[in-house]
């Protein structure tokens, strides 16, 4: 069932091993079948290395596994809120990424003040509060508090990224952790600069709709 979406999600983790967003077990990649409306997701505890796509977990909106034998990620309700609650997007992603971690464990959203941060996110990255993990609270913070955004980090806790796709919501969280490492970096040297608000609204519309093939 679904093997091609399967096998798109293993490839996909990889990509967060090969751009470091993730550490052993931890993070995932879901992905929505807008077909079947069926959700693909990591099982739980699974190890990067040696994963295929055997290692997937099939569920519907309301968790019920409805292919595989392993227990689905822990993260599955907080994937499948969002699902039900964001008809426009397909895919998401959960890291612990080092930089961006960072800032959630202050509770501090990642300022945008890169022309990169306009372009992808099109305003600051927000940080929602603290919720514990087992459930559907942590889907509902990403909700209430991401907005136009396709990042959020969630305080004390990491990194939450949408997309149309996984393979979006991915990049997305390549570029989340790249922004919120150099706006570290910049913090080391002196005061923040920040972008108009105008100007950041039309680098986003730039990058959205003219940029690319």
């Amino acid at each position: 069932m679904l093997e091609n979406l399967k096998e798109e999600l293993v490839k996909l983790h990889l990509k967060l091993v090969e751009n470091h967003l993730v550490v052993w077990t931890g993070g995932n990649v879901s992905a929505r079948d807008p077909e079947s409306g069926l959700v693909v997701i990591k099982a739980s505890g699974v190890p990067y290395e040696g994963m295929g796509p055997e290692h997937m977990v099939v569920v519907n909106l309301d968790g019920k596994v409805v292919e595989g034998n392993l227990k689905p990620s822990s993260d599955v309700f907080s994937h499948l809120y969002i699902y039900k609650h964001r008809d426009d997007v397909n895919g998401v992603v959960h890291t612990h990424s080092n930089y961006a971690t960072a800032f959630a464990a202050v509770g501090q959203p990642i300022p945008c003040v890169l022309t990169a941060m306009g372009d992808e996110f099109g305003c600051d990255i927000p940080c929602a509060g603290f919720v514990r993990i087992g459930d559907e609270a942590i889907g509902k913070e990403v909700v209430d508090h991401i907005g136009m955004s396709t990042a959020c980090l969630l305080q004390n806790h990491g990194v939450f990224t949408i997309g149309k796709t996984a393979k979006s919501a991915v990049k997305s969280a390549v570029m989340v952790e790249d922004a919120a490492h150099t706006v570290w970096i910049a913090r080391q040297l002196g005061q923040l600069i920040p972008i108009a608000p105008d100007d950041v609204e039309k680098l986003h519309y730039r990058y959205t709709h003219i940029y690319g093939q």
